[in-house]
């Protein structure tokens, strides 16, 4: 199960980093809610799934899946750069958050 909340909080991750664009600052109410209320799941997901695995193990991949989502969504809604450079170190990123859940023990 802890590998579920870890996956639910790298979801909500995506969705506040995301719709931090959106909140304008802060300064827009309705995409501001959502943003802090995804924040909190995250932050509760995340806690839920530290509960059975191993620190050192839940943040990096919660982050790695986080980069990933986050860099495909500002590529794919606000035409971000592509660049091969850029795909490339994404997924070294995603290549150690696997690493790390394959050496997991």
């Amino acid at each position: 199960m802890a590998w579920g909340w870890l996956l639910l909080a790298a979801v909500f991750e995506v969705v506040w980093a995301v719709g931090l664009k959106w909140t304008d600052g802060f300064s827009r109410a309705v995409p501001t809610t959502f943003v802090v209320t995804a924040m909190i799941a995250s932050m509760l997901f995340l806690g839920l799934a530290a509960r059975t695995l191993p620190l050192s193990v839940a943040y990096p991949i919660w982050t790695g899946v986080g980069v990933l989502g986050v860099s495909l969504c500002g590529m794919l809604l606000f035409q971000e750069p592509a660049s091969a450079g850029r795909v490339l170190c994404i997924l070294l990123i995603c290549a150690g958050a696997a690493g790390l859940k394959i050496l997991e023990s």
